[in-house]
């Protein structure tokens, strides 16, 4: 795999000339890669700072000590899925934290798709400035370099539950993939390198006939809020949640080193802490600083049900897995979870490095976590 050395000037600080791995090397990092780059992933990538507010408390619950259907302890459970940090929040009070691989309450993690659930959070806020007008506008409203190809007659909304009808190949292994190549290829000046790639891809489908899951969709959506706010993501995100609602630390947004592009899709680095902040936030109505945040509704209508999966008791809503008990979540390749349950006020947060991106056995096991730990708050009850 080509890598390439960070010179000691990083961009982010200085704005000297640096060298970059390729935004796609992740996906095919060796195991101590991956250990090492995820708390690490401003040292690989140029990014953004999402400047942090005066922290808002987390204070201590009971503890609980959750099991897994087959006996796994939690020690057991994190040693077994390379999980750097685990916490669990109910009514706003840290009732499990827990960190392995040497990671620690100040390290920032790659979040990976979670990052999705973040993008679709300042569409919410957008709504509510103003800045975009509707879920129902065209794309090419913000978007007018795709006017000519599949996307011309494709919605936000649409872009926002990934049922755009556009073909894609979301396979993390294979390098010719639509996922593996997005970051690759010629440039147009003045025109961010992922919509150069996005604006030729045929159509597969009708807009609103079938949902395909598409990270460069989402990479999509941040432009838009970046063309409509007129503000990077991380800049926004910082003014409208990070700051006001009191996130403890700074985070990072990755953005492509020569245009300047946020990653909608992937790309943000926080620390545990701030993850279980942002559920705890939208937990709490999407209010900070007493002001509500998310336009009306919002809220309730993000974190439902809009796309069939194929799965039972589960769908897609923009850019949130969702559960018909009413539980939404982010998840992000590699291990990467913020899982919400309204109806128990609660909020779990998981931070790892799977060996792979994606794998049944790995996310059936994080799947029973997470009912481990609703079987031990609901033993409270």
């Amino acid at each position: 795999m080509k890598r390439f050395l960070i010179t000691a000037c990083l961009v982010l600080v200085t704005g000297c000339t640096a060298q970059h791995a390729r935004r796609t090397d992740v996906l095919f990092w060796n195991q101590a890669q991956r250990e090492a780059n995820f708390r690490a992933m401003e040292m690989q990538y140029a990014s953004n700072v999402v400047k942090h507010g005066v922290a808002h408390s987390l204070p201590p619950g009971k503890p609980i000590a959750p099991v897994l259907d087959d006996g796994t302890t939690l020690d057991a459970y994190m040693a077994a899925h390379h999980v750097a940090g685990i916490m669990v929040l109910q009514d706003g009070k840290v009732r499990l934290e827990r960190y392995g691989l040497g990671a620690g309450a100040k390290t920032r993690w790659t979040s990976f798709s979670v990052a999705k659930s973040f993008t679709s959070t300042l569409v919410g806020a957008a709504l509510r400035d103003g800045s975009i007008q509707s879920l129902d506008d065209k794309v090419v409203r913000y978007i007018p370099e795709l006017a000519a190809g599949a996307y011309r007659d494709v919605t936000v909304r649409q872009l926002l539950t990934m049922t755009s009808g556009v073909r894609w190949n979301e396979d993390y292994s294979d390098p010719h993939s639509d996922v593996a190549q997005m970051y690759e290829g010629r440039r147009v000046p003045g025109e961010p390198l992922l919509v150069t790639y996005m604006a030729p891809l045929p159509r597969e489908f009708a807009p609103g006939e079938r949902w395909v899951y598409k990270t460069g969709e989402t990479d999509l959506i941040g432009i838009l809020v970046n063309r409509a706010t007129h503000k990077t993501l991380a800049a926004y995100l910082s003014e409208k949640v990070w700051k006001p609602y009191g996130m403890a630390s700074d985070a990072l947004w990755l953005k492509d080193d020569v245009d300047g592009t946020e990653a909608g899709g992937s790309g943000v680095s926080a620390t545990l802490g701030d993850y279980a902040r942002l559920g705890q936030f939208l937990l709490d109505g999407g209010m900070a600083g007493a002001r509500a945040v998310l336009a009306d509704g919002w809220l309730a209508d993000a974190t439902k049900k809009h796309a069939d999966i194929g799965v039972s008791g589960r769908g897609y809503g923009y850019q949130w897995w969702t559960w018909d008990s009413g539980a939404f979540a982010g998840i992000g390749i590699f291990g990467q979870l913020l899982h919400v349950d309204p109806a128990r006020h609660l909020v779990v947060v998981q931070l790892a490095a799977w060996p792979v991106a994606t794998d049944d056995t790995q996310a059936r096991a994080r799947g029973d976590f997470v009912r481990a730990v609703t079987r031990a708050v609901d033993a409270d009850r």
